[in-house]
């Protein structure tokens, strides 16, 4: 590893997951034009976000990360938008309300373009063309004209991604998040299902007790905490060309921030210790996260913390678990040891949904809603029996009725997958779905934190 870090030191390091872009020179000016760009974020910003994770880091908060699989320019519309943040502030009221702590609220949103590939090519009727790397890279169509890298696409994807920042910010600040409105969150297919009448339950104690306190003088004016939320954006980094093009010198700190969005994270595919995304990464202020699968190593999930992270700072760091439902028995607990035996502080968070996508009878790429289910329990049991904290989830979700994951209280089948079947990827769980899994997870956390209250007791 570099002793020396500076925005392009990366380019010096092997690095995979790149599309084979066939004009050097195009991209280049491409990057020279994104980097003249205003920051999508504030360096402030992530390091209010930072400070956010500390708070899970040492159980005092939990971490709800949620959003598109890799967003589409086609999709791209203002309802999709505030359908997906509305879930997502369900789900954090849910947790909030359910399991008595708050919620760090982060978005795979406004940036989550680019996506890894087992195969650099895809084969279809004997023809052989580049794999779709998301819409920011290329286009899914299978033709030579679609498939063919224009960097062109990055600077669209930086007007996307600032006009959902944009949004994202009225909504989060401008009313529509006010706790006042949780019952008006309950809008569309999500109202109709048995999670939409649960949610209006909860809605409706939330109401009498804002009722109680608007009698005591306690209002939207008075407690702003009421009427806004804070809500961050994420996205994997794996263009670390318009990582680098975006990333700035703080005028506060002196740091460097890469200022595409609050909280990075390095995939599963490129978190080598001595490659490129790792490089980039230790160099920036963000909030970094990892994604740990099946094939990581104790050792190497300690190097990439400590290469990563060397001060140790609370909030700094969260492992992401892919395991698969059944493998986190197993593989996770020596992880967990070897991360508390070092003292270090690290968020611990689960994504069921990567190590759990399987190709259904009817040809499409599913997940199963019960497979999701199980991986979250078995996480949560493991850093109960462990001591330990877990701390957060990590979703592929979306506000829209779709149908692309099986089971839940809809009972989808795989048949039914064809119906709205509409990801640009990989299955994510629709709102009613999404809405379950919180209920479900906020009596896990509640345990959770119960035998952890327990233990710190007992010695």
């Amino acid at each position: 590893m570099a002793t020396k870090w500076t925005p392009d030191s990366w380019r010096k390091f092997p690095i995979k997951q790149q599309p084979d872009w066939p004009d050097a020179a195009a991209l280049e000016s491409v990057e020279t034009r994104l980097a003249s760009f205003p920051p999508l974020v504030f360096a402030g910003e992530a390091r209010r976000l930072k400070a956010q994770l500390a708070d899970v880091a040492e159980g005092r908060a939990f971490l709800l990360q949620g959003g598109d699989c890799a967003e589409s320019f086609a999709e791209f519309h203002a309802d999709n938008i505030r359908d997906t943040f509305r879930v997502l502030l369900q789900m954090a009221v849910v947790l909030t309300y359910g399991a008595n702590c708050p919620v760090v609220k982060v978005g795979r949103m406004a940036g989550q373009f680019a996506k890894p590939r087992s195969s650099g090519t895809e084969v279809q009727d004997g023809v052989e063309l580049p794999s779709y790397r998301g819409d920011v890279v290329n286009a899914m169509e299978f033709t030579a004209a679609a498939r063919r890298p224009d960097p062109e696409r990055l600077i669209q994807g930086y007007g996307q991604s600032a006009a959902t920042l944009n949004l994202l910010r009225a909504f989060a600040q401008g009313g529509f998040a006010d706790l006042h409105r949780v019952q008006r969150w309950n809008n569309g297919f999500v109202a109709r299902s048995p999670q939409g009448a649960r949610y209006q339950e909860l809605a409706d104690r939330i109401s009498d007790a804002l009722d109680f306190m608007e009698a005591c003088g306690v209002t939207s004016e008075t407690m702003p905490q009421l009427r806004s939320v804070d809500f961050y954006t994420s996205h994997e980094a794996l263009l670390l060309g318009y990582e680098q093009a975006l990333s700035r010198v703080d005028s506060t700190t002196g740091d460097w921030y890469d200022c595409s969005a609050h909280m990075l994270w390095i995939g599963d595919r490129t978190r080598q210790v001595d490659g490129a995304h790792v490089e980039f990464l230790r160099g920036v202020g963000n909030p970094v996260a990892v994604k740990a699968g099946p094939t990581t190593e104790v050792d190497e999930l300690l190097r990439l913390i400590e290469t990563l992270d060397p001060r140790n700072e609370p909030g700094r760091i969260t492992v992401i678990c892919r395991l698969g439902a059944d493998k986190v028995d197993s593989l996770l607990p020596p992880l967990v040891r070897a991360v508390a035996r070092e003292g270090r502080k690290v968020v611990w968070a689960c994504d069921p949904m990567h190590g759990n996508t399987v190709k259904s009878s009817t040809g499409y790429k599913t997940r199963a809603f019960d497979r999701i289910l199980a991986e979250v329990r078995s996480f949560f049991a493991v850093h109960l029996a462990e001591g330990s904290y877990g701390g957060g989830v990590h979703f592929e979700l979306t506000g829209q009725d779709v149908t692309e994951c099986t089971g839940g209280a809809q009972a989808i089948t795989e048949h039914a997958l064809a119906d709205r079947y509409h990801t640009h990827c990989d299955p994510r769980l629709n709102a009613s779905q999404a809405l379950e899994l919180a209920f479900i997870i906020a009596e896990a956390l509640k345990k959770e934190r119960d035998g952890t209250a327990r233990l710190a007791a007992a010695s």
